[in-house]
């Protein structure tokens, strides 16, 4: 099974697929991807649960959907299937409490060479990030 790699509290490649414009990834591989996991409760992650009305929405076949996943979190999300990465935002309460911080939330991005950085190498210094999309 191909990779794909999912953007949330850091990078997280795992074995998943694409079908159109959608990431998908088998249920048990969630976890792993995005650190929750589909429980008869809803999304759950260490003691929090979203309770999920339709869970059935979620999924593409066997598979589940990275985007509805993302939406049954409340969170943004954007998906280039091509390229087989997606990127997840914080929850609205952790943006905010970033945006009035004026501080950028802990991440880790790999350079251009496939080295990892964390944010926090960078502290006290004036880093530019640089984001495009290619569409």
């Amino acid at each position: 099974m191909p990779k794909v790699t999912i953007i949330s509290d850091g990078a997280h490649t795992v074995e998943g697929s694409t079908s159109g414009d959608r990431m998908l990834v088998s249920p048990d591989r969630l976890g792993e991807a995005l650190g929750w996991e589909l429980k008869p409760e809803g999304l759950c992650r260490q003691d929090t649960c979203v309770p999920v009305r339709d869970s059935a929405r979620l999924f593409v076949g066997s598979d589940v959907d990275v985007a509805a996943v993302a939406g049954a979190l409340g969170r943004a999300v954007v998906v280039d299937a091509k390229a087989g990465i997606a990127a997840m935002a914080l929850d609205a309460e952790d943006r905010r409490q970033a945006l009035e911080a004026r501080h950028a939330p802990p991440f880790t991005l790999n350079d251009l060479e496939g080295r990892a950085h964390d944010l926090a190498e960078w502290r006290g210094r004036k880093k530019l990030l640089v984001a495009f999309a290619s569409w």
